[in-house]
């Protein structure tokens, strides 16, 4: 029994994503197949890079034409391929690839990870359009629905820094795009990406009204706004 027991163990295991086993019926495999490849792939990790129908056939729960069969049709969707190689002797031989499987994974992955980040774009717009018309108190106008595409679009402009923009507007009593507008045409001037780079501009634009002394002189007041929210 002991040596039962250690040849089962010395059989080894192999290393699987997860994705393949989550994603397999997206990329148009059934499980029959996916067992399959699971084998071929065993084959190989024990350096039988070539397993015959008849062995693959012993593992499961196929016949023999139908496993070739199965062979035959994943070779012909791009799951597989026959590598033609050949020996220090300079004997051919042939071996299966499964680099196309991993490639179609890897296809797969891209593809769930764009829909997640237009999934949360999405969120994002919808958020920011909320934000928008909760503090203006009413509908955007069609212009204004463009204007705020057109930021969004941008790539300087995250919907965090917009909303940024949004509150140094209501902060400053301008509430309209167009000083909107010029916050937005301003921090991207000053290469302004984030909250934090938009506090230190915000200290030193201060910092440079003070040393002037016109903070408190209303007949020169800055087109960009003194960005009190960020002290909040």
């Amino acid at each position: 029994m002991k040596s039962n027991i250690l040849a089962w163990l010395q059989e080894g295991s192999i290393t699987i994503p997860s994705l393949l086993f989550s994603e397999y019926r997206n990329l148009n495999l059934n499980e029959t197949e996916l067992v399959l490849l699971l084998n071929i792939l065993t084959f190989i990790e024990k350096g039988n890079e070539f397993p015959t129908p008849e062995e693959l056939s012993a593992r499961m729960t196929v016949s023999i034409s139908d496993c070739n069969e199965m062979l035959r049709r994943l070779i012909q969707r791009g799951f597989i391929e026959i590598i033609d190689q050949y020996s220090h002797d300079g004997i051919r031989f042939e071996k299966y690839s499964i680099n196309p499987l991993w490639e179609k994974l890897i296809d797969q992955f891209m593809i769930i990870n764009k829909t997640s980040k237009e999934i949360d774009k999405k969120a994002e717009e919808t958020d920011l359009y909320t934000c928008f018309e909760k503090e203006f108190g009413r509908p955007l106008s069609p212009f204004e629905c463009e204007s705020l595409g057109m930021w969004m679009d941008d790539d300087h402009h995250d919907p965090v820094i917009i909303k940024a923009a949004l509150r140094e507007a209501v902060m400053s009593g301008k509430l309209n795009f167009r000083y909107i507008d010029r916050i937005l045409f301003e921090w991207k001037k000053n290469g302004i990406r984030t909250i934090e780079q938009a506090k230190n501009h915000g200290r030193k634009f201060r910092q440079k009204q003070i040393s002037k002394g016109n903070v408190k002189d209303d007949s020169h007041q800055p087109l960009v706004p003194f960005y009190n929210w960020l002290e909040q």
